[in-house]
């Protein structure tokens, strides 16, 4: 087919110049069939496209390939074949051809099946109206370990505003902590939060786009006032908005690999590299400003922040004989007293908090390690009293940093024969009177010259009950009515005498 500059020249040569037919073919060496179908037409360019593709090699194995594509578009996406593995197997059955036409073949049948491509509306929200919440899980080296984190993502709708931070866990409490420090960083939430169907969330998933909320999740909600919206299943795009957040967010701030001491470092390093971003980019529909000034301008529409979400995730558990208790695949230590009842386990994201009764038996930093034991030898200073060997040996005591006076005390006992005994009665007093009274009951005892137990007590019991002021008061009957007058030359008197 002739290119598009000889159908120009075809036409220019007839209809300005007015040259016939014949005179045209012979210039231009084309046929005069050619130049009637220009001149006829109208057109100014020819394409062709063969209707029917022979495949003379692929043809006698269509049905085989049909079969083998059929059979991979119902098989789970992490198990679905390339075209390579396809074309490998169909080799096997006997096809001798190339790579190229089963691939162009595979390639026309799924244009074929896909009647219309996807598409999409735009979305338009108001000041304060949605804001988005995902996960993505990013790696990054923590303290020289190459760690795998989860990375909570909240995007406000309209001003584009990011805030992202780094968790161990995608737990519920690692959802609430995310919610919290979010909201006070923008100083307030929005109307509306959309999620996907993540289980933190959502529990059952209903018709439509009813869901089954967990109970936690909606106590959270309520205490932000806020209306939490579910996408449909494996529908990203209608929380398109933090979905490309998430790739923005890798790209920029992950890429090359970040390396903190730990967590609290890269959430700090985080959070200072989402303002910057939000300062130095501008806004996608208002390109009179940046994000940062959008955000600016939002915060009057939000609803007030409403303090700090009590978001834990409780568990019972049963208190062991050795006072303690498994979370996590980790173990707590609790006072002694809980044993023999359970206690409620209150995760939450950097810490655990144990009660019973409505009383905190245990408060811990959370470890997310595994097979960790966490003791807080205070815990086990009242078995100290029956076993006050168990000083020197027992596991809590290990690497035991006492303050600076109790510290001293116990060095200068452990030389004493009952020092083991003594060293427990004045751990036990901290219980009743307080480890400032007795780290200053330590600090007088030791600047006397005198270590032991007994002193140490008496002071705190001093303290604890002080003796009243002693005053000498002389009766009236004894009272003198004329008072003697001092008269030293008596005494110089009775010197002349002897």
């Amino acid at each position: 087919m002739k290119c598009v500059d000889t159908i120009a020249r075809i036409r220019r040569e007839h209809f300005v110049r007015g040259k016939t037919i014949k005179e045209i073919a012979r210039e231009l060496h084309v046929s005069r069939n050619t130049v009637r179908k220009v001149l006829r037409s109208g057109a100014t360019a020819f394409e062709y496209e063969r209707e029917v593709q022979p495949l003379p090699k692929l043809g006698p194995w269509r049905d085989d390939l049909d079969q083998l594509l059929t059979e991979n578009e119902g098989r789970a996406a992490r198990e679905q074949l390339t075209l390579i593995r396809i074309f490998e197997a169909l080799r096997a059955l006997g096809y001798e051809g190339g790579y190229d036409a089963v691939r162009r073949y595979a390639r026309g049948l799924q244009r074929e099946r896909s009647s219309s491509s996807a598409a999409f509306v735009p979305l338009s929200f108001d000041p304060g109206e949605a804001y988005q919440f995902d996960w993505s899980h990013e790696i990054v080296l923590i303290n020289g370990v190459t760690t795998t984190v989860k990375v909570a993502h909240v995007r406000l709708c309209h001003s584009r505003m990011l805030f992202v931070r780094a968790y161990p866990r995608e737990s519920q409490e690692m959802v609430f902590d995310a919610h919290d420090r979010a909201f006070a960083f923008f100083k307030g939430t929005c109307t509306r939060g959309i999620y996907d169907n993540m289980k933190t969330a959502v529990e059952t998933i209903l018709v439509g786009r009813q869901r089954a909320y967990n109970r936690r999740f909606l106590q959270m909600c309520s205490h932000y006032l806020i209306e939490p919206v579910a996408c449909t299943p494996a529908s990203g795009w209608e929380k398109g908005q933090v979905e490309n957040q998430v790739g923005l967010v890798r790209e920029r701030f992950f890429t090359p690999r970040v390396r903190a001491k730990s967590y609290e470092e890269l959430n700090a390093w985080l959070l200072d590299q989402a303002i910057a971003y939000a300062k130095a980019h501008r806004h996608p529909e208002f390109a009179d400003r940046t994000v940062w000034e959008a955000f600016e301008a939002e915060r009057p529409s939000f609803v007030p922040y409403a303090g700090r979400f009590d978001g834990f995730h409780a568990v019972p558990a049963s208190v062991s004989k050795t006072c303690l208790v498994r979370f996590d695949n980790n173990k707590y230590s609790v006072a002694a007293s809980a044993i023999g009842r359970p206690v409620e386990i209150r995760a939450y994201a950097d810490r655990i908090e144990l009660r019973q009764d409505g009383r905190i038996v245990g408060d811990h930093s959370r470890c997310f390690g595994r097979g960790q034991t966490v003791f807080d030898p205070w815990h086990y200073v009242p078995v100290l009293a029956r076993k006050p060997g168990a000083l020197r040996n027992g596991a809590p005591f290990k690497d035991w940093v006492l303050p600076a006076g109790l510290e001293k005390v116990r060095r200068k006992l452990a030389s004493v024969e009952d020092g083991d005994r003594q060293m427990v009665a004045i751990l036990a007093a901290v219980l009743s009177d307080g480890l400032p009274s007795v780290e200053a009951a330590c600090a007088e005892t030791l600047r006397e010259g005198v270590c032991s137990a007994d002193v140490v007590l008496n002071i705190l019991a001093r303290r604890r009950d002080p003796a009243p002021p002693v005053t000498i008061m002389t009766p009236e009957a004894l009272r003198l009515a004329v008072e003697p007058t001092a008269d030293c030359a008596r005494y110089d008197t009775l010197r002349r005498a002897v």
